[in-house]
């Protein structure tokens, strides 16, 4: 029994030791982190061949190049799993903590088009956005700095490419300190580095639908005893994507860029006025 429990918390606290969708990109045999600087040099010098654009990917491309900025900050439903597969590890991390969205990122606008910042456990990755998008699962958001704070969105990408460079390591857990972040982390502290909080964490006992999976909770507490060197507990507060009411969702330094928000919303954001600004995306690999 005790062998069992370790294997299922190996596999829950280490949800990206499997492979990416995006990472199968990469061909056979390439070291390291196939989205790291080492690898964008090699895709850049021909080292590693280009990845083939894809009709599906070449409608994000458009997508993105027509919605996203410099700065803006990107949300999607991420799928790792655990449980030998079985498990939606990130839907349940998104459904206890109230949001639709598991993962945020940071865009930067680079020889014209949108690129992405983020971290999984494999370091800080760059990813074109019509690549990076391959890996969500449900809905995409996307929330922009209110115009009064966009002086701040060059120190941000600067972080960016900083924790890039220095390939910051994945943080298992969930710690504070900026010695190794984890994807909403890195997303929070890129914007404090400027003076910008956006949101407070939350404990992890706290989330708004904790309640609702007592067992899971309980297990994911009670094994994470067995393989951290710091075990994870209630009490250890945590940044979320959030919703309306809490996490970086909720920022009141932000506007709603994607989904297109009502006349009637609280933070009086714009609806984007072109019509792919206005498209859905469905399932896991293109815009409606």
């Amino acid at each position: 029994m005790l062998w069992i429990l370790r294997c299922v918390l190996v596999v829950a606290t280490h949800a990206h030791d499997g492979k990416e969708p995006t990472d199968r990109l990469v061909p056979p045999g390439w070291q390291g982190n196939p989205w790291g600087p080492a690898a964008t040099r090699a895709r850049e010098s021909g080292e590693l061949p280009s990845i083939p654009m894809t009709p599906r990917m070449a409608q994000w491309d458009q997508w993105g190049r027509k919605v996203l900025r410099e700065g803006d900050i990107v949300f999607r439903r991420g799928d790792a799993k655990v449980l030998f597969g079985y498990f939606p590890f990130s839907r349940f991390i998104a459904n206890a903590s109230g949001s639709p969205y598991s993962h945020t990122a940071i865009v930067a606008v680079e020889d014209g088009a949108p690129v992405i910042y983020d971290i999984t456990k494999a370091g800080v990755r760059r990813q074109p956005f019509h690549i990076w998008v391959l890996d969500n699962v449900g809905p995409i958001g996307v929330k922009r700095l209110k115009a009064a704070h966009r002086s701040h969105i060059a120190g941000v990408i600067a972080f960016c490419h900083k924790a890039f460079e220095d390939q910051v390591p994945f943080d298992y857990e969930l710690g504070l300190d900026d010695s190794a972040l984890y994807c909403v982390e890195m997303t929070e502290k890129a914007f404090r580095s400027e003076g910008l909080t956006l949101s407070q964490p939350v404990r992890l006992g706290d989330m708004e639908r904790a309640p609702e999976f007592p067992l899971c909770m309980t297990l994911f507490q009670y094994l994470s005893t067995i393989t951290l060197k710091k075990p994870l507990s209630l009490e250890q507060p945590v940044f979320f994507p959030g919703n309306e009411r809490h996490g970086i969702w909720s920022s009141p330094l932000l506007e709603t860029v994607y989904p297109p928000p009502s006349a009637a919303t609280t933070n009086g954001a714009a609806r984007p006025k072109t019509d792919v600004a206005r498209q859905k995306p469905v399932g896991r690999s293109g815009p409606a």
